[in-house]
């Protein structure tokens, strides 16, 4: 963090402010007075990021359509039609699709956090800002992918004459919920990543894991069902109490996720804060090591 001090005007001249760069005295405080200073630095690295993208690309932003349009065709083809996996009454595309919608924007986002600490390591060296930046930056350029396919969704609820009711009121709840899961996990691992280069490598496999952990391909009532003592254990995994809260926020179906989010939002703290901690203790020498 750093502190702005004056020298005195012993000499005659103007007093001339000096920034004293000192590290974070509580490491689980964001600085949101330094982050709001530097909120210029944040858009160019979200607008850095949306351009190199999607620059050189044959159908541009369309990917973000693209991808989880074909993923929820093989989702409602092979575990849909041949597995037969309950839906809860719900056309297997609408199924799919409400679920890959916080799942590729969290999938993403970590990939892109990750990686965000050693991409800028020639500025990290060079200029200070507050690293709390690069993680951040690499969780809100993912939002704007979400917007592109959510309209996709909206078109698939208009073919399937699904009309979402009043619990689409909460979808920026959940949709707050899957953000801060992102960023909590990304913390983690941008700075895990700057220290050890292989965690990249790690990252695609975790991700892989960790869905087929959350009611993507399967509603989470399959788990309750078969397993009652340990569904509370699998709900503290966030991105359950996400994806079941987008289905049912988007559709109306099914019986509100009240305990599951609950659970869901406390690991959710936990992750995010513990994050919190370890970033900005490994901020005071990420500079050496990247």
């Amino acid at each position: 963090m750093s502190t702005a001090v004056t020298t005195s005007g012993s000499t005659g001249l103007p007093d001339v402010p000096v920034l004293r760069i000192t590290p974070p005295s509580r490491w689980w405080v964001i600085p949101a007075g330094e982050l709001w200073a530097y909120r210029e630095l944040l858009y160019f690295f979200v607008w850095r990021e949306l351009k190199v993208r999607y620059k050189q690309t044959v159908v541009g932003a369309a990917w973000a359509v693209v991808q989880p349009f074909l993923t929820m065709l093989i989702f409602s083809l092979f575990f849909g039609k041949l597995a037969n996996i309950p839906s809860g009454g719900l056309p297997y595309p609408v199924f799919y699709y409400s679920a890959l919608l916080p799942w590729m924007y969290f999938a993403a986002s970590v990939q892109n956090a990750t990686n965000k600490i050693v991409e800028n390591q020639n500025v990290i060296t060079k200029v200070y800002f507050p690293r709390l930046i690069l993680p951040i930056s690499g969780t809100v350029s993912g939002l704007m992918d979400f917007g592109i396919s959510f309209l996709m969704f909206v078109v698939i609820m208009i073919y399937y004459r699904i009309h979402p009711g009043w619990a689409i009121l909460m979808l920026p709840v959940f949709l707050l919920l899957a953000v801060l899961t992102a960023l909590g996990v990304g913390l983690w691992l941008s700075a895990l990543n700057a220290i050890y280069r292989d965690v990249r490598y790690v990252v695609p496999f975790l991700v892989q894991f960790w869905m087929f952990a959350s009611p993507v391909v399967y509603p989470s009532s399959l788990v309750s069902a078969r397993w009652p003592k340990w569904a509370w254990l699998y709900g503290l995994n966030p991105m359950v109490g996400v994806i079941e809260g987008f289905r049912w926020s988007l559709t109306g179906t099914g019986n509100p996720p009240g305990r599951m989010v609950l659970a869901s939002f406390a690991a959710v703290l936990v992750v995010l804060v513990c994050g919190l901690m370890y970033f900005q203790k490994m901020e005071t020498t990420i500079a050496d090591v990247v």
